[in-house]
């Protein structure tokens, strides 16, 4: 079910070329498509908390499908502008609802070693990311970005009908029985919280605003819309490892150092791609970032869900989620925005790379006085 709920999620990031060749829609206007999705996934977060504090997770979970279902549909047979940008929240608002549910269930099914679930987990959700730009390539072949939705929504609708039937089937844990109380949740972790959305916040942002126009930029630096696919193929398909490996060391190693660790190799990326120039350069490039990347999210899912106590999981993961989705959410509608407003490429990555050089540098300080949390409060 994650592979479909991702894949709603990032599919906009192949398709808006063949957006844009349809609609003559601009830089900003396509970046704002893309933000839909993300801000979507980031406004239910909290609401899907105080759901969680009074019904189960599996039903939260068949909740968002249906959404899921719904939103994507609309969005397939949706003609005016505006309601492609109202499809696309519709679809993250599924995603977002879906991953709040599903990682804190997955992390009370395996509680001895979070990390290592939640990595798994992350790798169902990243083989969506690795097969949308070859998927979207061949269903442009046969169809239009149209026919992409309208598969996506038939294969939300049979997986939310095959997880409610395992469901039923199956002894859930009622760990979360005594989360009651969200606000007192974020109140009793906000320490933790707060680290894990300064951690991933600005990281997240520029990641989403890289990705969705990471083959308008392969395209700037002269190559083909085609090779700028395969990048960002490259880029999504290293996730896979990263999340299998980076969830079994987040259960292994101590975690702000090995946070801060990811954090370091995704600024020195981001600072080092306006030198490279040529496909295999940028090959390289895009299977280290992808790598990097996509192991801070297991491992800031293992810090907090490996430590928060039973009584705050899910409200607290809500809240954490809540904020660190409200900070990448802009990253493709600031990008679109800037480069219509003339800047280019090259600024605007230094500009990114310095605004993650200074979170950098205030965490390592922060942790260094011994101010930033190991662990949740028990």
């Amino acid at each position: 079910m994650v592979f479909c709920i991702n894949l709603a999620r990032v599919v906009f990031a192949p398709l808006i070329e063949p957006i844009r060749a349809t609609t003559g829609a601009s830089d900003a206007t396509l970046g704002l498509l893309a933000t839909m999705a993300w801000a979507g996934s980031a406004l239910p977060r909290l609401p899907t908390g105080v759901l969680l504090t009074r019904i189960s997770r599996a039903k939260v979970i068949f909740g968002s499908g249906v959404v899921l279902t719904l939103g994507t549909t609309f969005t397939a047979l949706a003609f005016d502008p505006t309601l492609l940008l109202v499809g696309a929240f519709t679809m993250g608002l599924a995603s977002g609802v879906y991953l709040t549910a599903a990682n804190t269930l997955v992390s009370e099914l395996y509680p001895e070693r979070p990390g290592r679930a939640l990595g798994q987990h992350g790798v169902a959700s990243q083989l969506a990311a690795v097969g949308a730009p070859a998927l979207i390539s061949f269903v442009l072949i046969v169809g239009t970005w149209r026919t992409a939705l309208q598969g996506i929504a038939v294969a939300a609708g049979l997986v939310t009908i095959a997880f409610t039937l395992i469901a039923r089937r199956s002894q859930l844990p009622d760990a979360g029985s005594e989360d009651r109380d969200l606000l007192g949740a974020a109140r009793a972790q906000w320490h933790i919280i707060v680290t894990s959305v300064a951690t991933i916040g600005v990281a997240g942002m520029v990641w989403n605003g890289l990705f969705n126009f990471y083959v308008t930029y392969a395209t700037s630096v002269g190559l083909s819309a085609g090779s700028g696919r395969t990048l960002l193929l490259l880029a999504f398909g290293a996730g896979v490892p990263a999340f299998y490996v980076s969830g079994r060391l987040a259960d292994r190693l101590p975690s702000i150092p090995y946070l801060l660790t990811i954090l370091a190799a995704f600024t020195g990326c981001v600072l080092v791609l306006p030198s490279l120039t040529g496909f295999w350069s940028l090959a390289a490039f895009s299977v280290v970032v992808g790598y990097v990347i996509h192991s801070i999210f297991p491992a800031v899912d293992a810090y907090l869900l490996g430590s928060l106590p039973d009584r705050h999981r899910a409200s607290a993961y809500a809240t954490y989620g809540a904020g660190m989705m409200v900070m990448q959410a802009p990253g493709s509608a600031l990008v679109g925005r800037l480069l219509d407003a003339g800047v280019t490429f090259p600024t605007l990555l230094r500009g990114m790379g310095i605004a993650l050089l200074v979170v950098l540098v205030a965490m390592v300080s922060l942790h260094l006085d011994g101010r930033l949390p190991s662990a949740a409060r028990a």
